[in-house]
């Protein structure tokens, strides 16, 4: 156990109901990175918890370089060297980068007479960048910086705790770019040569053989099987495989043959900074993919097909006829739905239920001449849709944030189902969402595709790639590739997308 940075044994977490982990065992080496995997609900976020100090473990044993220690609240995991940088980074965007990563420890002393001394704090934060050296700009507000940037940030802050030696990142890439993961990959680097033990944590499979040394896998609370990455047969097909349970049935569903049936076409659509001149052309029985990387103008487009922002120019066509598209409710009128990509932010109310997050896009479908909802239809056509999607959840009245992230979105598509609408648009339908989840939203575009128009923008080349019929590449506001997915290639399209198709053309 000397030789380990972490050991967890035999680990145990009950709740009402539910046996969360069942004796699970977890090692992690001085200066590794190991990756934790498992769908939602597998135990991965209850075992980071009961490390966090968060939750306090049932039974088992948790080793700190070989020391025998209790962790019963986060005070006490942060004295012991642990940290962890969650999923969606917490930090205030006024706030310049090293008044952040100081939050709650600016001030010399615990005397509410304490003084801030900003000379201080810029010189403790230089320290660190020496310590950790992230290319950021810590002097600048936090909403000046980059989405890499203020993952760097977050990083900073728990390693900004001098005696941090094992850091646990929480899905740190669902919301970067390609460029930004590699960042990130050269940052990590520099962590694991200063000595940092790292428990990483992703539904990204692929990535998993870039940056972590092994991984465990965790179902149905507990530990599957803990594996080296360059182990013979180990690949995202035998790690999906490991999480399910079962083989892996096809994750992407069969293509069918699309109809003649124009429904959406755009001419010359522009808008200023964001995207010019996209012509698009959407049929009924088909799955149009828009593939980008962040700030190529893909968010921009779905916006402005859905009413939220207004194009300067061009034109928009449904069932060959020009239609004024300058609000949401205009774009709701011509048929149109947007399953947004930031479904917390965008596209739910998470403290209210299931029910009342699917029924808000249909109102008057449960509701009296009087404007009362009728409760009982409410209840009966949530629970339809809760059927036939799959949800998980003990019931309709259950709050959405206490769903996982892939019976969240679920929700989100639900929303969009009930509406009932000729075009349906996904923006990054699988962010955040686990492999199982992932071939259960696939499946589910794939059969309302068969009667409607659907658009599916993403900045993962493979999903686009994998689902989609034809393909559209947008690199700084431009169309740069415009093609049948069975004419063109994924390397092919991750160039275009990356590089606008310079290299592609010489």
């Amino acid at each position: 156990m000397e030789k380990l940075a972490l050991s967890m044994i035999g680990i145990q977490k009950s709740f009402p109901g539910v046996q969360a982990l069942a004796g699970v065992d977890f090692n992690l080496r001085k200066g590794e990175v190991h990756a934790l995997l498992g769908i939602n609900g597998a135990g991965k976020s209850t075992l980071i918890k009961i490390l966090s100090g968060i939750y306090s473990k049932d039974a088992g044993e948790i080793y700190i370089h070989g020391r025998l220690v209790e962790i019963d609240e986060p005070l006490e995991a942060k004295s012991l060297g642990i940290a962890t940088v969650y999923q969606d980074p917490q930090v205030i965007p006024s706030f310049v980068g090293y008044e952040n990563i100081f939050l709650g420890a600016e001030a010399e002393g615990n005397s509410v007479f304490s003084i801030i001394n900003r000379k201080n704090l810029k010189e403790r934060a230089q320290r660190l960048l020496e310590k950790f050296p992230f290319n950021v700009d810590l002097t600048k507000p936090v909403l000046e910086l980059e989405t890499i940037e203020k993952e760097a940030i977050a990083v900073l802050r728990a390693l900004s705790q001098e005696n941090t030696s094992i850091l646990v990142l929480d899905e740190p890439t669902s919301i970067l770019a390609y460029e930004e993961i590699r960042i990130l990959r050269e940052q990590i680097q520099v962590l694991k040569e200063r000595g940092i033990s790292i428990i990483y944590i992703t539904h990204r499979l692929n990535e998993i053989f870039d940056i972590a040394d092994r991984f465990t896998v965790l179902r149905d609370g507990k530990n599957v099987g803990t594996y080296a990455v360059d182990e013979t047969l180990i690949d995202t097909n035998k790690i999906a495989e490991l999480m399910l349970g079962e083989k892996l049935s096809q994750m992407y569903p069969q293509r069918d043959s699309t109809s003649e049936e124009e429904i959406l076409r755009t001419e010359n659509l522009s808008l200023v900074d964001h995207f010019e001149n996209v012509n698009l052309s959407v049929h009924k029985g088909e799955i149009l993919g828009i593939f980008g990387l962040v700030g190529s103008g893909f968010d921009e487009l779905c916006k402005s097909l859905y009413g939220i922002n207004t194009p300067e120019s061009g034109h928009i066509f449904i069932k060959g006829k020009e239609v004024n598209q300058e609000s949401v409710s205009d774009a709701e009128q011509n048929g149109i739905f947007l399953i947004p990509g930031d479904r917390r932010i965008e596209g739910q109310i998470s403290e209210e239920n299931i029910c009342f997050n699917t029924t808000l896009s249909n109102l008057g479908k449960i509701a009296t001449k009087l404007g009362l909802i009728k409760l009982r239809k409410e209840r009966k056509d949530t629970n339809r849709m809760i059927d036939l999607l799959g949800i998980s959840t003990p019931s309709a009245t259950q709050k959405v944030a206490l769903l996982s992230g892939g019976n969240q979105q679920k929700v989100v598509i639900g929303k969009g189902l009930y509406a009932k609408r000729d075009i349906y648009i996904f923006e990054e339908p699988t962010i955040g969402v686990d492999v199982g989840a992932k071939s259960g939203i696939y499946k589910l575009i794939r059969e309302l595709s068969k009667e409607k128009a659907v658009i599916v923008a993403s900045s993962d080349c493979e999903e686009i790639f994998s689902i989609c019929d034809h393909a559209v590449v947008l690199h700084k506001g431009q169309v740069v590739l415009d093609k049948p997915i069975n004419e063109t290639r994924l390397d092919e399209m991750l160039l275009y997308g990356l590089t606008g198709g310079i290299d592609a053309k010489k």
